[in-house]
């Protein structure tokens, strides 16, 4: 990689990785650290073919689409070694905080995002997180447009079973 790509890179990862990472820490539901190990692993990949990517239409939409597959990757690989905890730790970035400035409600948006399924949690955080459409975000997790309407559905579902149908007073104003 010549001296300007690896300019250009350093570039693109300093002002892509906040955004990977507060979407890195909803998918995995707060684990922050292992947010912070999903961007760097997805960075890492992106630098491996940033010749490609950085002549790609839409390079910030390839890192958000590496970003998710490695999470559905790492989930594959350690689900039997998942741990339960009866509570989550605090976030120590502000900035991944899907909550606002009150813990409580922070604390029960992650709790129930983390009871969704890895797929569910995946759709609901691209379709309304990085809000992408429906198109999108059936290309990134390769599954087909009817598989992520009837995921975001099921997830939604869940979702206002654990919050109740009120889902409005979690929307921030």
């Amino acid at each position: 990689m010549s001296q300007r790509a690896g300019e250009d890179y350093a570039e693109f990862a300093a002002a892509r990785a906040g955004h990977l990472y507060r979407s890195a820490c909803l998918l995995t539901a707060g684990d922050t650290h292992l947010a912070e190990d999903l961007v760097q692993e997805a960075l890492g990949r992106i630098y491996v073919r940033w010749g490609r990517v950085s002549r790609a239409e839409n390079p910030a939409g390839y890192a958000q689409t590496v970003l998710t597959r490695t999470f559905l990757a790492h989930r594959r690989r350690f689900s039997s070694r998942e741990r339960a905890r009866d509570s989550f730790p605090e976030l120590a970035d502000t900035r991944a905080d899907p909550g606002g400035a009150d813990p409580s409600l922070r604390l029960t948006l992650l709790d129930a995002l983390a009871r969704l399924p890895a797929k569910d949690r995946a759709v609901v955080v691209l379709r309304y997180w990085e809000d992408r459409s429906v198109h999108e975000t059936a290309g990134v997790l390769n599954m087909s447009s009817a598989a992520v309407r009837t995921r975001c559905v099921r997830a939604l579902g869940r979702l206002r079973e654990l919050l109740g149908e009120d889902l409005a007073e979690y929307a921030r104003p």
